[in-house]
């Protein structure tokens, strides 16, 4: 089934990508933002919009790793198939002669050995299609593109899709210098987002390195697009884009929000703490973040009220007798400083946990590059555990969050969903990193 670009309903299906753990967050944040017949898969979630939604999920979407516009799904045994399939594609209508491409692909199929080979048949297939037709074809370009190709098959299930994003979406922008081990973006945005916290108290990470959890607390609290500091976006160089309708959505500031607390950083390193207050500058947020070089053992006092959220060493370069002590410093530090705070944490390894010798109140799986890891909540409070359960529930309000905290909002999806299921992300290049902070707006040259 091949999907015209230019239909005369202007809605069209799309896929929101993402990390393992966070399709729930992501398919919030589509709903928020107004797509239809949301449907959740494994690191994916697949909707329905308008041009205007692209250009919002690309440029709000927090946890989202790129936006793809599906424009073909048939079956397929075989790289001919692809093919001849993939030459049916009205081609001219995504790409002109003097323009260039570049196609990325993921199997996950018994009857596929090489991903590469599928991309070059389908390379093939667009270069034979405009040279029957025209006598002529455009160029294939790895680095910056004006399209990005992404071949998806599943089993027999084939999806050709056009990429909106070009580089994968957690490259916020802000980000000038980082420490050897960088929390990726979107899960750090993801992260936060799991607290249910959008800025209503203030925000503590004691073990920040370069900030990338300070920085997207603020800009959620703030209600800052998440990609309003990226140079570009591969949709701006597709033949329909709209560059009236995308420079209104990218200077719309009536979404912005006040945030009246801040955003508390540290770290035992002067070095991370320099190069945190770098990025912080970069994205035009250092009037909302508090940056210290502080060993967590020497927090005495946390500013009320208050969530904590951190990314301690997993134990990957130290010893595990240094990360035993570590942990069960965490866990005393979070017994006597931080009453009456959630305090998150996510680490790699249960005996890790176990040093910190408390019980959590929720416990997520998350991938961490490529580390399975558990995201955990403590609720640090006054007293026995007994005391603080029988005051919770007290209260209506405690009732309403006690029934409300593992409700799914959409549930998962069987059908269009399961085409993408298990699909990784890729990113295609690397751009220059913007000069300019948030409030520079973007007005493309006429």
């Amino acid at each position: 089934m091949v999907i015209p670009m230019y239909a005369q309903n202007p809605v069209f299906e799309m896929v929101a990508k993402t990390l393992y753990g966070l399709e729930d967050i992501l398919a919030e944040e589509l709903l928020a933002l107004g797509a239809n017949d949301i449907q959740t898969g494994r690191r994916m979630v697949s909707f329905t919009g308008d041009m205007e939604m692209l250009y919002k999920t690309n440029l709000c979407c927090r946890t989202a790793l790129r936006i793809l516009k599906p424009i073909s799904h048939f079956k397929a045994k075989d790289a001919e198939t692809v093919y001849l399939k993939a030459k049916e594609v009205k081609w001219e209508d995504y790409i002109s002669l003097d323009k260039t491409f570049a196609i990325d692909s993921v199997i996950y199929s018994e009857d596929f050995n090489h991903s590469k080979f599928v991309a070059y048949k389908t390379k093939d297939a667009i270069v034979d299609y405009f040279m029957e037709k025209y006598g002529k074809r455009p160029s294939v370009r790895v680095n910056n593109p004006e399209l990005y190709i992404h071949v998806h098959i599943s089993h027999n299930d084939c999806t050709l899709s056009i990429d909106s994003s070009g580089e994968s979406l957690h490259k916020r922008g802000y980000r000038i210098e980082q420490t050897e081990a960088p929390l990726n973006e979107v899960l750090a945005a993801g992260m936060i987002l799991k607290t249910g916290w959008r800025g209503e108290s203030h925000f503590v990470d004691p073990m920040c390195g370069s900030g990338t959890l300070l920085i997207e607390a603020a800009m959620i609290a703030l209600n800052i697009p998440s990609g309003i500091y990226r140079k570009e976006f591969a949709f701006e160089k597709w033949v329909d884009f709209d560059r009236e309708l995308f420079n209104r959505i990218y200077n719309d500031e009536s979404g912005e929000r006040a945030f009246t607390f801040k955003c508390y950083g540290s770290d035992i390193s002067p070095l991370a703490i320099g190069m945190a207050e770098k990025n912080i500058r970069n994205a035009g947020l250092i009037k909302y973040v508090d940056l210290k070089v502080l060993p967590f053992q020497q927090y005495n006092e946390a500013p009320q009220p208050g969530i904590m959220v951190t990314n301690p060493p997993y134990g990957e370069r130290i010893s595990s007798h240094n990360l035993s002590e570590l942990y069960s410093m965490i866990g005393e530090r979070m017994k006597h400083v931080f009453a009456g705070y959630k305090v998150w944490l996510i680490s790699h390894k249960e005996e890790s946990f176990e040093k910190i010798s408390l019980r959590p109140s929720e416990k997520v799986k998350l991938m961490n590059g490529s580390l399975e890891c558990e995201y955990r909540c403590y609720e640090m409070f006054e007293g026995t555990n007994k005391e603080y359960k029988k005051a919770l529930h007290a209260t209506p309000e405690g009732e309403a969050q006690q029934r409300k905290r593992k409700r799914p909002i959409i549930e998962p999806g069987k059908n269009r969903a399961d085409r993408y299921n298990d699909a990784e992300d890729g990113a295609y290049s690397d751009r220059r990193l913007p000069k300019k902070p948030f409030k520079k707006k973007r007005i493309d040259n006429q």
